[in-house]
């Protein structure tokens, strides 16, 4: 079954994407939720046109995103955590690290943020995705809290 996502669906593609599915997905939870539509010869020529009225409008906000990508590379980010030796008390996640953002002026939303779920000290790194195109390959420093 082919359908045009109407909104971004995560491991399947991006808004105005046409992707194939199996049936039941599409029939019983991408259409009923709103995230898909049919790909029907009308559908895909108003798509089209609706691609070409807005590639130079998509241009402007890649430019804004690699700024943000740049912005973001400039920060050294560390993140302070109880620990125990090297262990840590808890664990940081897409959460953390999206209001580690936040403090340092870039608010970026923790869907977007994906450094998986870190238990211990030391250096990671998280990707964040500012753009379909914009993936930015995010260092940061786990570090223990001093008492």
């Amino acid at each position: 079954m082919e359908l045009i996502l109407k909104q971004d669906v995560q491991n399947l593609g991006f808004k105005d994407d046409v992707v194939t599915v199996k049936n039941g997905y599409g029939r019983n939870y991408l259409i009923p939720q709103g995230f898909a539509q049919l790909a029907t010869p009308s559908a895909k020529k108003v798509l089209a046109e609706n691609l070409k009225q807005k590639a130079h409008k998509e241009q402007k906000v890649i430019d804004d995103a690699k700024t943000v990508a740049a912005a973001i590379n400039a920060l050294e980010l560390k993140i302070t955590a109880k620990a125990g030796g090297d262990k840590l008390f808890g664990s940081i996640t897409n959460n953390d690290l999206a209001e580690l953002l936040a403090k340092n002026g870039q608010s970026i939303d923790k869907k977007f943020i994906s450094c998986g779920i870190i238990k211990r000290l030391g250096k990671y790194s998280a990707s964040v995705r500012l753009h379909r195109e914009v993936i930015l390959d995010l260092p940061f420093e786990v570090i223990a809290e001093q008492a």
